[in-house]
């Protein structure tokens, strides 16, 4: 398990799967929000895409995020796009309602951002977000990311065009404000 000062990442588990499609993806304004694509309901037991973990695909990184005082499940995490020839990738991450505006998010981008430059040997680290995503925006903001640009009304979701933030961290930054 990958450990900050709040929320440990690690494997997700068959059993967090129920839970993290209640929390996150039942709720049609969450998944219209987290998602690229129209929100749809999924069949219990059906296998999940945005949840089901396929360990063979190396471009993408699955966790389940945990509280470490308790080790309560309180979301998802993910380091997704790798380009092992660019050394990039994007990080995103979903939180249960009732974990939001605890700091878990913050910790949460830490987290991944320490994975992707210590363990992966990653270059550059990029996330996308809506741009009335304060709480990611600021969690950007704490770690470190600069906003690098928006793209204007790129998202449709629920009913209206929003735009999106593109945030990005290099790792030669990263190591610097580690070392001040």
């Amino acid at each position: 398990m990958l450990r900050g000062t709040k929320v440990g990442l690690r494997a997700r588990h068959d059993e967090d799967i129920p839970l993290l499609r209640t929390e996150l993806y039942d709720d049609v304004v969450n998944g219209s929000r987290a998602e690229a694509a129209p929100w749809r309901p999924i069949t219990p037991g059906a296998k999940d895409p945005r949840l089901v973990v396929d360990d063979t695909n190396e471009r993408v990184v699955h966790f389940s995020v945990v509280e470490l005082e308790g080790g309560s499940l309180i979301g998802t995490a993910t380091l997704w796009g790798i380009d092992t020839h660019s050394r990039s990738a994007h990080i995103g991450l979903g939180l249960f309602p009732a974990a939001r505006g605890k700091g878990h998010g913050t910790d949460v981008v830490a987290v991944l951002t320490h994975y992707g430059f210590v363990v992966r040997g990653l270059h550059r680290l990029q996330i996308e977000t809506l741009a009335d995503n304060h709480a990611m925006l600021r969690a950007a903001a704490h770690n470190g990311y600069t906003r690098e640009g928006v793209l204007r009304s790129s998202a449709w979701v629920l009913g209206e065009f929003l735009d999106e933030v593109i945030l990005g961290l290099l790792s030669d930054e990263w190591k610097q404000r580690a070392r001040s």
